[in-house]
């Protein structure tokens, strides 16, 4: 099986611009690729076209989790932008923000105080079916720290190269807030919805 690069009709966005997001398309394409080459190595290895040293083989066995989940992260990051911001205040999503966080405004407060702690990584809002819960964390690499078989509802990338076009690291928080302000908050309201069914 070949992934595809996505492509994602995204419209303008306020305070993140053309050639940010050209830049963050192009590293989301790279994770695509090397997805397909690494599978691609595995699969002749299976064939007998190809040999591999084992510890070669475990290198790229744990190079895959951090490409693959480079490769979904991405995705809905930028699924997350398609169809121009937005939302229902009276969603499910909404009303289990506010049971967990007081208010939708907290839940935001709660991700900009995430967002806002030093290092690199992603600020990722997790639904827990079995707890009933939202979780928010910061996911510093995205093949480690995810937090196991949860649908993930929100994912905002904190790496430079989200932001480093637009905006230095001082004003990271420049950035989360464009982020925020450009959320089509209707598409993670069906991830929500589709987590809670």
């Amino acid at each position: 099986m070949q992934y595809e690069t996505r492509t994602f009709d995204l419209p303008e966005l306020k305070g993140i611009s053309e050639k940010q997001l050209a830049v963050h398309l192009g590293l989301y394409a790279g994770y695509v690729k090397h997805v397909n080459l690494i599978a691609d190595t595995f699969a002749a290895v299976r064939r007998g076209e190809k040999t591999l040293d084992p510890y070669a083989a475990a290198e790229l066995r744990r190079r895959f989790a951090f490409e693959f989940d480079g490769m979904r992260m991405h995705e809905y990051y930028f699924e997350q932008f398609e169809g121009g911001s937005g939302g229902n205040p009276e969603s499910a999503l909404a009303k289990a923000a506010a049971e967990k966080y007081g208010s939708g405004e907290k839940f935001m407060e709660h991700i900009k105080e995430i967002a806002g702690m030093r290092g690199i990584g992603w600020v990722v809002a997790y639904y827990d079916p079995r707890g009933k819960v939202i979780h928010t964390v910061f996911v510093e690499d995205h093949q480690l720290g995810q937090l196991a078989g949860l649908p993930v509802l929100l994912a905002l990338d904190l790496w430079e190269h989200a932001y480093m076009v637009d905006y230095v690291p001082a004003t990271k928080n420049e950035y989360v807030a464009a982020f925020l302000a450009n959320v089509n908050w209707t598409v993670v309201e069906k991830r929500f919805d589709a987590a809670a069914a």
